[in-house]
């Protein structure tokens, strides 16, 4: 199976994914509403988009599908954490492909007990399985281990109908619904404080 990038410099360009239940890349809609609501919904620093030149995490990374969407609309380096063998090595493929092996990392671990990050991310992603209940021990491990900016912008997928208990430390900013998903887009510490 291949998603395509939806814009940017490697518009149209597509990304091999790993075969499996396990992965269930986010839609090529839901990416593309996602990337809008970033870029226009004014979350960023002084109401910019938090994109440009952004260091930026994406968890439960199955194909990269975000983190090199994101590399693609600006984003300066991009940091993958992915448990499964298959998914790590396709995400090396893609961002070779791509040119982008060199603006990005990929850590193969568990999400819940990361390692120690070399430098935290303005903007964060994360897709765990749905219904799991990952997602929010995930933000918890994130935080201890210094993967997030004070004020980095957060984005967690869950199915439409689930509900997440956010750790201590993250606000939710927006909410939206995409066919069988839900996104909720959150803010790790103080807030950014616009002029």
């Amino acid at each position: 199976m291949s998603l395509r990038i939806v814009a940017g410099k490697h518009r149209g360009r597509t990304l091999e994914t790993p075969d499996g239940e396990d992965v269930r890349p986010t839609s090529a809609r839901a990416r593309e509403a996602l990337f809008n609501i970033l870029v226009h919904a004014g979350h960023g620093e002084s109401g910019l988009s938090p994109l440009q030149d952004a260091r930026v995490l994406d968890v439960f990374a199955g194909s990269g599908a975000l983190g090199i969407e994101a590399l693609s609309r600006g984003a300066t380096h991009a940091s993958f954490l992915e448990s499964d063998r298959e998914a790590v090595r396709l995400i090396g493929e893609n961002l070779r492909k791509l040119g982008e092996a060199g603006n990005a990392r990929i850590v193969r671990c568990d999400a819940t007990l990361p390692p120690s990050a070399n430098r935290p991310a303005s903007l964060a992603f994360l897709d765990p399985p749905y219904r799991s209940g990952l997602g929010s021990k995930a933000l918890g491990a994130l935080a201890r281990t210094g993967w997030l900016a004070p004020g980095a912008l957060v984005t967690l997928e869950l199915a439409r109908t689930e509900d997440a208990e956010l750790p201590a430390g993250f606000t939710v900013l927006d909410e939206r619904r995409y066919g069988a998903a839900k996104i909720l887009i959150l803010r790790y510490g103080s807030a950014v404080q616009k002029p």
